[in-house]
């Protein structure tokens, strides 16, 4: 009886090891398999954007099943590649997620949106929108009340900051940078300018010189404090012109203004 209890226990341990080692062969086929599913290469939409937590969601179908997976928005240095949208068609990779308990698209490519080439269409005759604003951290965005498309809104460096009570209500803007579809941006239609970029724009209506401080000297260029240090803006030093240093008055005129950049050339060239 000794003897078929050690076999009987002999047996018992081999069907232990035997379970182990088909468990080992599953972990093998599995991990191969799933590093062969990262070198596919697949094509979905984008669903879902969380901003907030800079991830998406990508809709795709795989073997004829309806699948969704996550992605991450920024790359590993923080740095925001592309700006995803509802509706962007993307191509992608999987692999595991960095814990290991799930897949994770990556290699992730923007193809096209067509709700947003329709917004582009729609720009390059009215470039008029209306939307609601929304606040990501530090930066602010743009719905698109019909697509719900969203943008980065751009504003001017001489430009106060949407109050935080316009975030439920209905604003106008247009779409920027049209000819650069990975750099699309929303400008307000109304602007609330500091009083300083104001007398800056009748200036340049009016043509008339004001006073300049130099503040810093580079090989090529002084660059200007103006209207008490709220406008800046530069001059470009030409051969013969005399030496300049710091805090040098001289006087300008404004030869070219926008919410996003002013040229002043020396009064009198």
């Amino acid at each position: 009886m000794t003897d078929v209890r050690m076999t009987g226990a002999g047996l018992r341990v081999y069907s232990n090891i035997g379970r182990q080692s088909s468990a080992i062969k599953h972990q093998q086929s599995a991990i191969a398999y799933l590093c062969g599913m990262s070198e596919e290469i697949y094509k979905g939409h984008i669903s879902f954007v969380n901003y907030e937590k800079h991830f998406a969601t990508i809709d795709y179908v795989k073997n004829g099943k309806a699948r969704s997976v996550n992605c991450k928005t920024l790359d590993a240095d923080g740095k925001k590649r592309h700006h995803f949208r509802m509706g962007d068609n993307v191509q992608f990779q999987l692999r595991l997620s960095d814990r290991g308990d799930k897949m994770t698209a990556h290699n992730v490519k923007f193809l096209y949106n067509t709700q947003l080439e329709v917004l582009l269409n729609k720009a390059m005759v009215e470039n008029r929108f209306a939307g609601f604003l929304k606040k990501v951290d530090d930066e602010w965005l743009i719905k698109e009340h019909g697509s719900y498309i969203f943008f980065p809104l751009r504003l001017s460096r001489w430009e106060k900051p949407p109050a935080e009570q316009a975030l439920n209500e209905v604003i106008s803007f247009s779409i920027q940078n049209l000819d650069k579809p990975n750099q699309l941006v929303a400008e307000l239609f109304s602007h609330d300018f500091i009083p300083e970029y104001r007398k800056a724009q009748q200036l340049y209506k009016d043509k008339k010189p004001v006073e300049a401080t130099v503040v810093r000297i580079s090989p090529y260029a002084a660059y200007l404090d103006i209207l008490d240090g709220k406008i800046q803006s530069k001059i470009n030093l030409k051969e013969g012109q005399g030496e300049m240093k710091e805090g040098d008055k001289l006087e300008v005129i404004i030869t070219y203004l926008s919410p996003q950049r002013i040229v002043v050339e020396k009064a009198g060239d």
